[in-house]
C-alpha cells in the first residue's frame, strides 16, 4: 500500500534578505558561533542576491568597501556559512544561495534554470531519505549529498 506524503515545498532564493540575516545571527548566538563582521556582510551579499552568486562576485563585491580583501577572506567567510549550514554551494555552478530553514541540518535537492540562473529549493527530506536509504542499502557510507536538476523554470519555458 502506498502512503501519501506531503507535497514538497519549493522555495525560489529571493526571500527578505534582512529577516535572514537575522535568523542567522540568532542561530549563532544560539550555538555559540561568531558570525563576524566579514561572515556577515558574505552573508548579506549572498542573502541579497537574485540569483546563484560565484565567490569571485563576492570578492568583487566586498571590494567596493574593503578594497583589501582577498580570495581567501572569502572562501574562509563560505566555509563557515557552508559547514554550519547557513549556505548552499551549487556545485555544478560552483555558486552559493542561501538556506531557507539556517536553524535545521539538512539535504535537499536544487533546481537550476539553465537560462536565468534561478535555484529553487525543493523542501523535502523524503528524497534525501530515499538517496541515503539506497546507499545504506549498497553498503555505502554517506559523507554528503548534493542533488542538482538543471533545466528550465516556468517562467522561461513560457517565454
Amino acid at each position: 500500500m502506498a502512503t501519501k506524503t506531503a507535497p514538497a515545498e519549493h522555495h525560489h532564493h529571493t526571500h527578505n534578505a534582512r529577516a535572514f540575516v537575522r535568523e542567522v545571527a540568532a542561530a549563532c548566538d544560539e550555538r555559540g558561533l561568531r558570525l563576524t563582521e566579514i561572515r556577515n556582510q558574505v552573508l548579506e551579499l549572498i542573502a541579497a542576491a537574485e540569483k546563484p552568486v560565484k565567490a569571485y562576485d563576492l570578492l568583487d563585491q566586498l571590494k567596493d568597501d574593503r578594497s583589501n580583501a582577498a580570495p581567501p577572506t572569502v572562501y574562509r567567510a563560505l566555509d563557515f556559512l557552508l559547514e554550519n549550514g547557513f549556505i548552499h554551494k551549487l556545485q555544478s555552478i560552483n555558486a552559493y544561495v542561501g538556506c531557507h530553514h539556517p536553524s535545521v541540518a539538512h539535504h535537499v535537492p536544487f533546481l537550476i534554470c539553465d537560462a536565468c540562473e534561478s535555484a529553487t529549493e525543493i523542501c523535502d527530506e523524503q528524497v534525501a531519505r530515499l538517496l541515503s536509504e539506497q546507499a545504506k542499502a549498497l553498503g555505502f557510507r554517506t559523507r554528503a549529498q548534493t542533488l542538482e536538476v538543471h533545466g528550465v523554470c516556468r517562467k522561461c519555458g513560457t517565454a
